[in-house]
């Protein structure tokens, strides 16, 4: 088990696992507000961390949210660095064409902590010497839709 430090502004409970076995633990929102058709906004949480050096946290959509309304997470995943201590925020989108109402202790995301190695760049002399795949150049759609 890893160990994140947290301090909770928020007043709700701390991100937890709804079930055993689940990756991210849901967070959720310190205020409450009117999200209106293509409006953007950072949702605070109330959340400070100070995640372990050669890790971060993800930020991810919840998928019933996704489901259920035109709610995203904008830049999904967003990442929280381990060198960072500011608040703990969710960028959202509503894509929708329905204002969307969130009230404080709503679930918005999930945070899932992950390993960051460490790594750097291998210059090569040619496009040829970085070696040849099964794939290739082929890029966007190469694969087909089916």
């Amino acid at each position: 088990m890893i160990l994140v430090g947290v301090y909770n502004a928020s007043g709700n409970a701390l991100p937890e696992y709804s079930k055993s076995g689940d990756a991210g633990k849901d967070v959720r929102a310190s205020e409450g507000f009117t999200l209106h058709p293509g409006d953007t906004r950072i949702i605070n949480t109330g959340l400070y961390v100070a995640i372990p050096e050669g890790y971060e946290i993800q930020v991810r959509p919840r998928s019933g949210l996704s489901v259920n309304t035109k709610l995203r997470v904008a830049n999904s995943p967003g990442t929280i660095d381990s060198n960072f201590r500011g608040e703990l925020c969710v960028i959202m989108d509503n894509i929708g064409g329905d204002s969307i109402i969130i009230r404080k202790g709503d679930r918005i995301g999930q945070l899932v902590l992950a390993v960051v190695p460490v790594w750097d760049w291998v210059v090569a002399d040619s496009v040829e010497t970085l070696g040849n795949t099964n794939r290739g150049a082929n890029g966007f759609g190469s694969t087909g839709i089916e």
